[in-house]
């Protein structure tokens, strides 16, 4: 929790620094008004009644309407000369029994926590306040407002709850208070006998807000189905609108720098890679003429050569035709010198 107001317990003659806290926060569901089109915020301006201008939020101060139609303006300076008696100040006033204050009167729960200076006097007065069974009436201002406010102590700490004033209180006024209404007294009694039958011990727990658990469900089924407007962006003022395109113009300019770096060394690998390949593809073309060359050198019977024998000698013998046929071309080679030299003769 974040705390929302520093001041200090006023005990006659003890001060007991404290940080102030919302004790309860509301869990409703909240809504904006869109336009049902495109899901547009809609947006209100101030707008003079006379002039009809826009009016700039430093330029509106609070008026005060007379019966008259007449009005009282007050600035800031106007509210700062009011005298504040209590501010930064939890004043005890008294003790009283906590059944003596009508829950009608309260107004908001606040819980206080201690300042490191002020543990020790704070866990005393809470201890001595919570052996008598009283509540503290205290006064204390907040936002510009002076209260009544009771302090009573709650799971080990002190609860400040604000107070409305006796003249903020209305009095019930209804006809039917005044009209005489006879009720039996078997109704009564069967009254009673409904009342002791759903008595039973208070347990928060028991209850949940079933409207907020269903409104929740329908707006989940929404985004699960995606039906959901995704509104387009509203036009930043100028101050921000020129930042930002700062800010975008930086971070493009950027990028590309990077880019630019990283260029030379994405083309080199290609480089490289080429080269291997032209490499790969000249041992290609290169193998057939080596064994050209090894099969060209043969024996004169055998028709093998040195190095390639062994290849030759398994093919012959997987393949006899094929041994055949090299065979009697090695042959014809044999003869053809043979009859060059009688002719020569």
């Amino acid at each position: 929790m974040r705390s929302i107001w520093k001041g200090a317990i006023s005990f006659g003659l003890v001060t007991i620094p404290v940080k102030l806290y919302s004790a309860t926060e509301q869990r409703d569901v909240s809504f904006h008004q869109v336009h049902r089109e495109d899901g547009g915020r809609i947006r209100y301006k101030r707008v003079c009644t006379i002039d009809g201008e826009e009016v700039a939020y430093g330029d509106i101060a609070k008026g005060y309407e007379l019966p008259s139609g007449e009005i009282v303006v007050l600035t800031d300076d106007d509210f700062a000369d009011l005298p504040l008696t209590s501010s930064r100040r939890v004043d005890v006033l008294q003790f009283v029994d906590a059944e003596e204050v009508d829950p009608i009167y309260f107004n908001k729960t606040y819980y206080l926590e201690p300042d490191t200076q002020g543990v020790k006097p704070y866990v005393l007065l809470r201890d001595a306040l919570e052996e008598s069974g009283k509540v503290a009436v205290v006064k204390v201002a907040l936002r510009q407002r002076e209260s009544l406010a009771t302090l009573r102590v709650r799971d080990g700490v002190f609860v400040l709850e604000t107070m409305l004033w006796p003249d903020e209180v209305r009095t019930p006024d209804f006809p039917f208070l005044d009209e005489e209404i006879d009720v039996r007294s078997q109704e009564l009694t069967m009254a009673t006998s409904l009342i002791d039958t759903m008595s039973g011990d208070f347990d928060p727990s028991d209850y949940k807000d079933a409207y907020r658990e269903a409104l929740e469900a329908v707006i989940e089924a929404k985004v699960e189905g995606r039906e959901v407007v995704q509104p387009a962006e509203e036009p930043a003022g100028a101050p921000a609108a020129d930042l930002l395109s700062a800010l975008r113009a930086s971070v493009e300019a950027a990028k590309q720098g990077r880019s630019a770096e990283a260029a030379p060394k994405k083309k080199a690998p290609a480089k490289s890679t080429s080269r291997s390949t032209a490499k790969k593809t000249a041992a290609k073309k290169a193998a057939p003429a080596k064994k050209r060359a090894s099969s060209g050198g043969t024996s004169g019977e055998g028709g093998t050569s040195a190095g390639g024998g062994t290849a030759r000698k398994s093919t012959s013998e997987s393949t006899p035709k094929r041994a055949a046929k090299g065979a009697a071309k090695s042959a014809k080679k044999s003869a053809a010198p043979k009859s060059r030299s009688r002719r020569s003769a």
